[in-house]
């Protein structure tokens, strides 16, 4: 019966249809949105503004303006919260005590973004530099994570780590030097221009002059300036 149907059904239109939700919630303290019941966090430079959530079924997209500042995925039970670290990261450097043993983090563990090497580096520099100043340096290494593969820097942890350079900077360093492998090992592929016959115009007009019969410059003539005695101090010759 569907067969019969078909060739009498409308086509399907050619622009794609939008089926999520818009919403307009306000950020909170805690830089978070409350959406449906669930809360989601959002980067903290956003703290009591008005942002727009586009709600879709299984994720969710959170927009400033018009520019996207957090994805998530979106929760299905009631009452939930879902943070993401790195929307924190600004706060935490001037608050570097509220890290340890926060939901952020946790939920950073249990997605494997924050994997066991960053606790072994974390514990090190902390043992090194004290709770305070090891935990800005962490926060230091999460940030690289903006411009850096996730591998990149966890392998750079974990150099810095066996050789015991215990700051942000020697972290960057490595994770640059892997990077920088990875680079060489796959190169990008650069597309080689044919080789055109191109006219030199310097060349055609020269091709074009006449011949030079001209004889080579001299400065034979100004040797004679050196013939002449010399000034005396007051500026004449004797």
């Amino acid at each position: 019966m569907f067969a019969i149907e078909q060739p009498l059904l409308v086509p399907l239109p050619g622009e794609p249809f939008e089926t999520g939700t818009w919403l307009g919630p306000r950020v909170d303290r805690y830089s978070q949105v409350t959406v449906r019941t669930n809360r989601y966090s959002v980067p903290v430079r956003l703290v009591g503004r008005h942002v727009r959530v586009h709600l879709h079924a299984s994720h969710l997209v959170v927009y400033d303006d018009r520019t996207e500042v957090a994805r998530h995925e979106r929760l299905m039970a009631k009452g939930r919260t879902r943070l993401d670290l790195d929307h924190y990261l600004e706060a935490l450097l001037r608050k570097p005590g509220a890290l340890p043993g926060s939901t952020a983090l946790e939920q950073a563990r249990s997605a494997g973004r924050f994997t066991p090497v960053h606790d072994a580096w974390w514990e090190a520099v902390r043992k090194t530099h004290g709770d305070a100043t090891g935990t800005r340096a962490l926060v230091e290494v999460l940030l690289l994570h903006r411009h850096m593969s996730h591998e990149h820097v966890v392998a750079g942890l974990a150099t810095a780590l066996q050789a015991g350079a215990l700051t942000a900077d020697a972290v960057a360093l490595q994770a640059r030097k892997f990077a920088e492998t990875d680079d060489h090992r796959h190169p990008v592929d650069r597309q080689v221009w044919p080789v055109s016959n191109v006219i030199s115009l310097t060349e055609r007009r020269l091709a074009q002059l006449p011949a030079d019969t001209r004889p080579l410059p001299t400065v034979t003539a100004y040797d004679q300036l050196l013939r002449l005695p010399p000034r005396t101090a007051e500026g004449n010759r004797p």
